[in-house]
């Protein structure tokens, strides 16, 4: 699905990857460059190198941070903005058209077992003890 999504959205000159940056800022507003990284799962590097390609091209600012001046936060512009506009129907369109083959019911056991298993995980985050005993004699 994320590599189909991903093609269809180059077709219309966007990617998935920065649609996934351009939404976290407009959803959570101007942050810094290690809170995307943490919410997204990526490596500080990979998100640089994402945020540097957006700055190049209009779609965010960095300024400084007024409580840390080594760090810098990213914030959404007028053209970032308008990019998400033009593709996010398309990124939605698809996403509907794949799980429209879900009935309602069906869509609500998938969340449900999402959700089961993304606690599952937070929980498994909260209980890293000892991670390396596990499966030794």
């Amino acid at each position: 699905m994320h590599r189909l999504l991903d093609r269809r959205m180059a077709e219309c000159g966007a990617s998935l990857a920065r649609t996934k940056f351009l939404l976290y800022l407009q959803k959570e507003g101007p942050s810094r460059a290690t809170d995307i990284a943490d919410l997204l799962g990526l490596a500080p590097r990979t998100v640089t190198e994402g945020l540097d390609g957006l700055e190049r091209d209009g779609l965010v600012r960095r300024d400084p941070d007024p409580s840390d001046r080594r760090a810098k936060i990213v914030s959404l512009t007028e053209t970032g903005t308008r990019a998400i506009k033009a593709t996010e129907p398309l990124r939605l369109e698809l996403t509907e058209r794949i799980f429209g083959v879900l009935s309602d019911e069906e869509r609500k056991s998938l969340d449900d077992l999402l959700d089961r298993l993304s606690s599952s995980v937070d929980s498994e985050e909260v209980d890293e003890t000892d991670s390396c005993a596990i499966g030794t004699v």
